[in-house]
Parts: structure tokens; C-alpha cells; sequence
């Protein structure tokens, strides 16, 4: 079981968009689909390593902003080249207004 860790307001996170959260030197990518639907990524894509908040939100899907891989935000999915390795995902919950995410 792990930690949850208080990341953001949720009013701080505009729908369809993206926010960087790091911790304990790992970065992560939040994510606000509806109006209260948020997920969790890793922060990086898998391809070149670049940080996914800088990327373009379309519908479920992030764009990596180098060479325009795209996952699916739910699952992780990698969803074409060039990427082919998927993100691993994270634990997300509201409470009180603030988005928490579970980290092991």
C-alpha cells in the first residue's frame, strides 16, 4: 500500500489539460478529463524522455511534444509510433477539493 500525497487544488487543473508533480525525484503528470475525472501518469514519455506536462491534451489521449507519440491517459497505453512502451499509471482520488495521488 502506498502514500497519498496531496498534489494540487482541484480548481487548479483546467479540463483537458496537464500539471507536473514531482516527488522524492520522481515526476509524475496529472491529468483533468471532466469535471471531476483526474488520472495519473508517469511524467516522462517512454520514447525520449520528455516531460509529458509540456504536451498537448486531446480528448483521452496526451501528445508527447517532441515526436508526437500519443497514450491513452487511462490506461497508459502507448497508442502508435513512436512510442511502443506504455506509462505506468497511478492512483488518483478527490477529497475535499484536493487532488491526491497514490505513490509506492
Amino acid at each position: 500500500m502506498g502514500s497519498w500525497l496531496a498534489v494540487c487544488a482541484v480548481d487548479d487543473i483546467a479540463v483537458e489539460d496537464v500539471r507536473r508533480f514531482q516527488h522524492d525525484g520522481a515526476e509524475y503528470a496529472i491529468y483533468r478529463l471532466g469535471e471531476s475525472e483526474f488520472h495519473a501518469t508517469a511524467g516522462h514519455c517512454t520514447h525520449e524522455k520528455m516531460l509529458l506536462c509540456e504536451g498537448i491534451v486531446e480528448g483521452d489521449e496526451i501528445e508527447c511534444p517532441k515526436h508526437y507519440g500519443r497514450f491513452d491517459i487511462r490506461s497508459g497505453q502507448a497508442l502508435g509510433a513512436p512510442v511502443f512502451i506504455g506509462l505506468e499509471t497511478f492512483p488518483v482520488k478527490i477529497e475535499a477539493g484536493t487532488v491526491y495521488l497514490e505513490v509506492t
